[in-house]
């Protein structure tokens, strides 16, 4: 009978010491996950809900005028990302890049939006447009340029070289390569991108208004302050309507083109 399972080589064992290692640290001393603390958290929890229950809809107007900002916030930040992801996709791609330092410029450019997490973005543009929805908009287009200019690029490696090739023979240029044979041939898979990166953003919009990026972030935000925890139930339930109502929509666009 062959060896269905292969002896671990000494770099896997590092790797389980080393995972071994965190875990142990983290629950003792690092993360320090106190096990008997939480029925407290659960007795505290239980509190909120008493006092959330039934949910405040004294402002639901000025919640869903917050909402709305919030969504549009994470549409006009995923088009702009989307947009500025396609020419960054080209450049990143091993078949179009017109010139291996472009393509190691892309590459890093998309790593770096890839890194840093959209909360950050958000502290960044905060600093430097100011507190409110356009820095919001700048953060979630950041964030969306890291994850859609990646999978735009693996797309665009996927496409059969020979299509390319046939019309570079025919003389065609490359931003005629680029329109008449990438693009045509990446746009179900470039759609279906944008879709998930829309869902992500209607989600990150959210949080980015913890930091003054505007939108209904806020508004949870002061309602937890001041205690009015039926006010932000009712923040809650509306942010949670949106973000279904979006990944529903995303699921019918992504079946209709697969």
């Amino acid at each position: 009978m062959p060896r269905r399972l292969r002896r671990p080589g000494a770099f896997v064992y590092v790797i389980l010491v080393a995972a071994a290692a965190l875990l142990v640290h983290g629950w003792s001393s690092g993360a320090k996950l106190d096990v008997a603390g939480l029925p407290e958290g659960a007795s505290r929890l239980r509190e909120f809900l008493v006092l959330a229950v039934p949910p405040d809809l004294t402002r639901l107007g000025p919640i869903l005028n917050a909402l709305l900002v919030t969504f549009e916030m994470a549409l006009l930040g995923t088009i702009i990302g989307v947009i500025l992801s396609v020419p960054l996709a080209v450049a990143a791609a091993r078949n179009t890049s017109p010139h291996p330092a472009l393509y190691t410029a892309a590459r890093g450019a998309i790593s770096v939006f890839r890194t840093i997490p959209d909360l950050i973005w958000g502290i960044i543009f905060v600093v430097a447009v100011g507190l409110g929805p356009e820095a919001g908009v700048l953060a979630i287009a950041a964030d969306v340029m890291g994850f859609c200019g990646r999978f735009f690029a693996e797309s665009i490696e996927e496409i059969d070289a020979g299509v390319l090739d046939g019309l570079r023979a025919t003389g065609a240029g490359r931003s005629a390569v680029v329109a008449g044979a990438v693009l045509p041939s990446s746009l179900p898979s470039f759609v279906a991108t944008s879709m998930f990166a829309l869902e992500s953003s209607t989600r990150s919009s959210v949080v980015l208004g913890l930091v003054g990026a505007g939108g209904i972030g806020i508004e949870l935000t002061v309602s937890m302050q001041l205690l009015r925890y039926d006010e932000a139930l009712t923040i809650i339930f509306a942010v949670f309507l949106v973000v279904i109502a979006v990944e529903r929509l995303s699921s019918v666009i992504r079946r209709k083109l697969i």
